[in-house]
């Protein structure tokens, strides 16, 4: 399983290329023909894609490889580092598409030849939803934060295309010479909050961040399947890449063997691993009645007896 959805993220970033590679040589003979600051938007945008996505190509193929000496949680953090390389990029190219666009207010112009650069912009549109449509069956079935970075970019792309053709057309045709460069901000604001939304996953993941509620719940109800076990607590939670990390203390009793508690163990984990499949679970077992840390809510937390509370 784990061998396909690496296969899978790799297909969806070995896309993402193709499409950036046949949009950057478009889009800049557009640039060309036409000057539109929406357009040079529009260009800097898929050259900086065509770099993400070759970091995600090299992000998800890390975050693959197998637990090492020198890694022995894996590579899935490499995949949140790839995301984090692509948002700084956009936050570089929206930067630089402001400036143009503030220039050229400023400085005043006409744009030329926006039938051609409408042509394009409309091939553009096609190519994008052809890949959004195969990076979400991908993201799907892998959860890639790498590959979810990337569909961020290209899910910009669509409404990108769509300005370009809106100022081209208004400066060509109905006398709006504003329309390029204020498009063209637009597009920078875009690309910024698009950034902003982008990193926000990739950071969670590289901060170790909590599992959502929802998620720590249903693992808490399927342990609370076992009545052998009497309390839950310092569960603690966080993924990498597309792997899952749990560890949690369970009491059972002081006098009961090894050997009993070790078959006990294994029980809860295989049920666990039925309903997380991707994830790695470590179970410390504490004397029934023991306090780890008194006085730390965040370990001493009961999470079977909170489950209760909630029911």
């Amino acid at each position: 399983m784990s061998d396909n959805r690496a296969t899978l993220a790799r297909s969806a970033a070995i896309a993402s290329i193709s499409v950036a590679i046949l949009l950057v040589v478009l889009k800049t003979w557009a640039t060309w023909k036409t000057g539109s600051t929406a357009m040079l938007g529009s260009l800097a945008d898929s050259a900086l894609d065509l770099v993400a996505s070759l970091a995600t190509l090299v992000g998800v193929w890390i975050a693959a490889q197998p637990a090492d000496d020198n890694h022995r949680f894996g590579h899935g953090k490499a995949e949140a580092l790839a995301a984090v390389f692509q948002v700084m990029l956009i936050a570089l190219s929206a930067s630089g598409i402001a400036f143009r666009a503030i220039q050229r207010l400023v400085e005043g112009g006409r744009t030329e030849a926006a039938p051609e650069g409408m042509a394009v912009s409309g091939i553009a549109i096609i190519a994008t939803l052809a890949l959004l449509a195969w990076q979400r069956y991908v993201i799907a079935r892998t959860r890639s934060v790498a590959i979810s970075a990337d569909h961020v970019h290209y899910q910009s792309d669509l409404l990108l295309n769509l300005a370009v053709i809106a100022a081209l057309a208004l400066d060509q045709y109905a006398g709006f010479a504003q329309a390029d460069p204020l498009f063209g901000l637009a597009i920078a604001a875009w690309l910024l909050f698009g950034a902003w939304n982008a990193g926000s996953e990739a950071v969670d993941h590289l901060m170790d961040k909590e599992w959502p509620e929802e998620k720590r719940q249903r693992f808490v109800e399927v342990a609370a399947r076992h009545p052998e076990l009497s309390k839950l607590h310092d569960l603690r939670t966080r993924t990498a890449g597309n792997r899952d990390f749990v560890q949690f203390h369970v009491d059972l009793p002081e006098k009961m063997s090894v050997g009993a508690a070790h078959d006990i163990i294994e029980r809860v984990e295989d049920d666990l691993l039925r309903e997380f499949p991707d994830a790695e679970i470590l179970i410390h077992i504490d004397p029934e009645g023991h306090v780890d840390e008194p006085g730390n809510p965040l370990v001493e937390k009961d999470e079977f007896a909170r489950l209760e509370d909630d029911i």
